[in-house]
């Protein structure tokens, strides 16, 4: 009887989070989507735009391949998708590799301020979130998170994508 009732605990709770994750995950799309529009971007090379500032703020620039792969599109794609950005003077391609065939995508200065005064409002109201909890929490949270990415990503190489 017990059994039963904490399998049924941790299927509550797995509903929960599930459902609160995808619920983030629908707002934040619909928040990007609203990034590509007040930018006047299609939402593809708005996402691409968010995923290059974020991988620099993070201190690890993109490559176009890597940002293919994030985005899961054809090599083509992406090129166009870089064309483009690369045109509004949103991004530019740098080679700042020992080797020089490696490009790094890098955000230009024209687009920082836009970025920051579009996402400041949303930073500043998730840091007044994260300080109301304590950092052990966090830190559970972080490995909840960790540990979630790790067996989503297990599970994806495990399983190869349907024939096209």
């Amino acid at each position: 009887m017990e059994e039963a009732r904490q399998s049924s605990d941790v299927a509550e709770h797995t509903a929960r989070l599930l459902d609160g994750l995808r619920a983030f995950g629908a707002n934040y799309t619909e928040f990007t989507g609203r990034f590509a529009a007040w930018l006047g971007l299609h939402s593809t090379d708005a996402t691409a735009l968010v995923e290059i500032l974020y991988a620099e703020d993070q201190g690890a620039p993109l490559s176009p391949t890597r940002l293919s792969e994030r985005l899961s599109l054809t090599s083509g794609a992406t090129t166009n998708l870089l064309n483009r950005l690369e045109r509004l003077g949103h991004i530019v391609r740098t080679r700042e590799h020992a080797d020089r065939r490696v490009v790094t995508l890098r955000s230009s200065s024209l687009i920082e301020e836009p970025a920051r005064e579009f996402f400041g409002p949303f930073g500043e109201r998730l840091e007044a979130l994260v300080a109301q909890y304590p950092p052990e929490q966090l830190e559970q949270f972080e490995n909840f998170l960790g540990d979630l990415r790790a067996s989503m990503t297990a599970l994806l190489a495990e399983q190869a994508p349907p024939p096209r």
